[in-house]
């Protein structure tokens, strides 16, 4: 059953992040951006399909100049849309995007001006917090996204303070292994879980956690459901297969999604999803949180507390705010 769509409305960025490879890939720079015709008839037939969830990914997804038009249509099409954002472009698109992204991030690396910017390699971190004025002076509530590295595990404590102050919520997302990043070690995981436990406004999927500490996924016993749960889309209308960090093979979109995804080839990639010779260890954090939805196992369960904290947090008691205008600042 498919629950979620990662379309990549375009591989182009305009950071440069040190735990990403779309910073050190020159041919990323001039791909074109997907385009809103496909986009619109990719959705039409994924609602079809019964996808209620979207991923406007990329990249950076606000590079592409219909991204607030493609958001609008799968608002239509009733999916729930979320966008990661180095918030550089933010200010431009903050009004055509407002009501329309269920959950919003802007990714913060760093408490420390000097180190996010250092890692991000061009200057954005005061644009972070210009973009979250901007957010919840129009009654949206952004989360802080703090991707968690071996070099930056120990900010933690500051970065929910941040989060606090402008009572947001903080994910922790921990750095996965790919493209020849180790991922994170021991010491880092056991530190940021122990911080975690019993504290307001961050969310951390405790699955993710656990997946890790049993060396990830395991070919013989495979956790992930790239294929049967999740459908990737690239920029240049493709479906990417069995994902997009561990693409082996695409399939242009030049018959309808249902067709495809009842072909032979979907077939196989579904009878060998998780049990690739490349999948042994996988912990891309994009796979698994909807491999973790049903049926229930280990990594599931886990994940259960932090979600249903987040949920609490983010649909009850922030939307009480919002119509006591208690969030206008």
């Amino acid at each position: 059953m498919l629950l979620l769509c990662n379309y990549y409305v375009t591989y182009r960025c305009n950071a440069y992040c040190e735990f990403c490879h779309f910073a050190v890939h020159e041919n990323f720079k001039n791909t074109p951006h997907a385009s809103l015709d496909d986009f619109k008839n990719n959705v039409e037939q994924l609602a079809a399909l019964g996808i209620k969830f979207i991923d406007l990914t990329g990249g950076e997804p606000l590079l592409n100049p219909h991204i607030a038009e493609m958001a609008d249509f799968a608002v239509k099409k009733k999916m729930q849309i979320s966008i990661t954002t180095n918030t550089l472009l933010y200010p431009k698109y903050a009004e055509a995007l407002k009501g329309k992204v269920n959950l919003l991030h802007f990714s913060l690396d760093s408490p420390d001006k000097e180190e996010h910017d250092k890692i991000r390699k061009v200057k954005c971190y005061d644009k972070v917090f210009e973009s979250i004025g901007i957010a919840k002076s129009l009654g949206e509530f952004p989360d802080i996204l703090f991707t968690v590295t071996n070099e930056t595990y120990k900010k933690l404590p500051r970065m929910h303070e941040i989060a606090m102050k402008y009572d947001l919520i903080l994910l922790v997302n921990p750095v996965f292994s790919y493209f020849g990043n180790p991922g994170l070690n021991d010491e880092a995981l056991d530190y940021i879980e122990e911080y975690v436990d019993g504290k307001s406004n961050i969310y951390l999927n405790k699955g993710f956690i656990k997946l890790r500490r049993d060396g990830g996924n395991n070919i013989e016993n495979p956790s992930c459901k790239a294929v049967s749960r999740v459908i990737v889309i690239s920029p240049q209308n493709e479906i990417i297969l069995p994902c997009y960090h561990f693409e082996k093979e695409k399939i242009k979109i030049n018959k309808p999604i249902k067709e495809i995804r009842n072909s032979g080839k979907i077939k196989y990639y579904k009878k060998m999803e998780g049990r690739f010779d490349f999948c042994e260890g996988c912990t891309v954090n994009c796979y698994f949180e909807p491999s973790f939805a049903f049926p229930f196992n280990q990594y599931a369960i886990a994940s259960i507390p932090s979600k249903l904290k987040y949920g609490y947090t983010k649909l009850i008691k922030q939307k009480m705010k919002k119509l006591t205008g208690e969030n206008k600042r």
